[in-house]
């Protein structure tokens, strides 16, 4: 059972035993065991943030260091054992230049663990086909986290656990086709968490799915996808902290292009590209 199933569980046993002792008849239970009334239910979006909250890792200290001269490729699994990574030489510029290298290139069904990237960062991480990030964390965003690039529409990169902070620009950029899974993460002071491609030469329908995060701001944008070429944007157990104004935009639209620069077209839940409810999105 996963741990948010064990959450849920719990609060709903600890709800049932509640109205029970409530409801009991006299003698089955003394009378300072019984409260006067059953305890109102919490709203729902406050059951939502403490779910969301609970499943969230506290921010690592590192184990140790290592310089990164050379993008590190990866095939199969690679554990960092929170190790920090951080780049040196061409690696090393910690500028928002395009085109930067990588820390490290993920092989198609790759997976990368346990890591820390520290600053500078170079391009992050860049995943070439399906891959799997699981509780990686960026200190420092560079040019990008990480890039999902490729050519399947039915590859998948997943980003489960780990969190990211000072993205001035965006945190995960996808290049490519298929599905971005963003789940059970966590950033501050960022751009945008995730971009589809708004002007790369070739361009593709792109899914993204956004699930239990928290942002806490700075920030600008949870998500900026493309909708003339069909892409979608799921979100749920969406946390937002510091946004008393609602100035984070949850779901903007362009219209992507090939050369030049895309234009934005709107933004907000419209259920065919930006699919959310308000109760998917809690505020605190």
């Amino acid at each position: 059972m996963t741990t948010f199933a064990r959450l849920r569980t719990a609060l709903v046993a600890a709800s049932v035993a509640g109205i029970a002792l409530a409801a009991a008849p006299a003698g089955g239970a003394s009378a300072s065991s019984v409260p006067a009334a059953a305890p109102a239910a919490a709203p729902a979006t406050s059951l939502a943030a403490s779910l969301a909250a609970a499943r969230l890792a506290s921010w690592p200290s590192p184990s140790g260091q290592q310089a990164v001269g050379a993008t590190i490729s990866v095939s199969g699994t690679y554990d960092g054992n929170l190790k920090r990574y951080y780049g040196t030489g061409a690696l090393g510029s910690g500028g928002q230049q395009e085109g930067q290298s990588p820390l490290f290139k993920l092989a198609d069904g790759a997976v990368l663990k346990n890591v820390i990237l520290g600053s500078p960062a170079a391009d992050g991480v860049h995943c070439m086909g399906t891959c799997t990030l699981q509780n990686v964390w960026w200190e420092d965003v560079g040019e990008d986290a990480a890039t999902f690039k490729g050519t399947s529409s039915s590859q998948t990169m997943t980003i489960d656990g780990g969190g990211a902070r000072a993205a001035s620009d965006k945190v995960f950029q996808h290049n490519g086709p298929g599905t971005m899974v963003i789940k059970n993460f966590q950033v501050q002071n960022f751009g945008k968490l995730y971009r589809s491609c708004g002007n790369c030469s070739k361009q593709y329908k792109r899914n993204v799915v956004i699930q239990n995060v928290t942002a806490t701001t700075p920030g600008k944008v949870l998500a900026g996808i493309n909708t003339n070429y069909g892409d979608t944007a799921r979100f749920s157990q969406i946390t937002i902290v510091n946004d008393g104004s609602r100035k984070v935009v949850v779901c903007d639209k362009y219209k992507g292009v090939t050369s030049g620069e895309p234009t934005r077209i709107g933004s907000g839940a419209d259920g065919v590209n930006c699919l959310y409810s308000s109760s998917d999105i809690v505020y605190r």
